[in-house]
Formats: structure tokens, C-alpha cells, sequence
């Protein structure tokens, strides 16, 4: 079997396995972080949830198979390991961003909600005082 053929039957395998991982991770954790950005909202912070795990696999797997050609041939064991280093570093720096970018939309959403929630009086009026004349 060519080297070349060998460097991506391993690259597709871990890229998948590490993208399958990290969705199931995010979405595990995610749902809580959700359900306090949505207010509670179980059933919204499910379908959001999925939503984004979904968005996650299409963008992660698409950029997975774009990045499995190769420049040239593998000759060696040490060009299968330069060219898979190469390849997975990329795809774990491409699924980090992944993750900070989705943590920090969520997050400025949660403090958008925060600040919402904390310009509201805890309490309503209870009585109105007239102005008096002399002031």
C-alpha cells in the first residue's frame, strides 16, 4: 500500500475521532452554559445545542476533507509523520478557534442578558410621592 494512501487512512481517522470527541464534549458542557444564557429555557437550549453541534461537524468535517490532499508523495515512515503532525496541528488549531469563537459569542450574549436583567427594579413601586412646592 503507497505511504501516501497509509498517511491518510490515519489523518481521516484521528481528524474524525478528535472532531467527534470535542462535539460531544461541547455539547455535553454547552447545554449548561446554554441554559443560562436562554434563561432557563431547557427546550430552546436543546435546539440551539444541537444546532451548534451540527454547525460544529459541517464546518470541521468539510475542512477536514478539504485539507487531506497532499503537495506531493510520501517517500518514508518520517514523511507519514511529518505530514500527519502537519495536518492534525492544523486541524486542532481549526477545532480550538472553533471552540473560543463559540464561547465568546456565548458569553457576550449571557452578559447582554446579565446586564438586561439587572437594569430591571428587583421590586415594582409601591407608591407615588408628589413633588412637593418648595423643592
Amino acid at each position: 500500500m503507497d505511504r501516501t494512501v497509509i498517511a491518510y487512512v490515519i489523518y481521516l481517522a484521528v481528524s474524525i475521532t478528535l472532531t467527534v470527541w470535542v462535539a460531544r464534549t461541547l455539547s455535553r458542557n454547552g447545554r449548561i452554559f446554554l441554559a443560562d444564557v436562554l434563561r432557563g429555557n431547557e427546550k430552546l437550549a436543546d435546539a440551539v445545542n444541537h444546532l451548534l453541534v451540527v454547525g460544529f461537524y459541517l464546518v470541521n468535517l468539510g475542512f477536514v476533507a478539504l485539507y487531506l490532499g497532499d503537495d506531493g508523495t510520501i517517500e518514508d515512515t518520517r514523511g507519514i509523520f511529518e505530514a500527519l503532525s502537519t495536518k492534525l496541528g492544523v486541524v486542532l488549531l481549526v477545532l480550538g478557534v472553533m471552540h473560543l469563537a463559540n464561547v465568546y459569542v456565548l458569553n457576550r450574549i449571557r452578559r447582554r442578558g446579565v446586564m438586561e436583567r439587572e437594569q430591571r427594579p428587583p421590586v415594582g413601586p409601591q407608591e407615588w410621592i408628589a413633588p412637593t412646592a418648595g423643592a
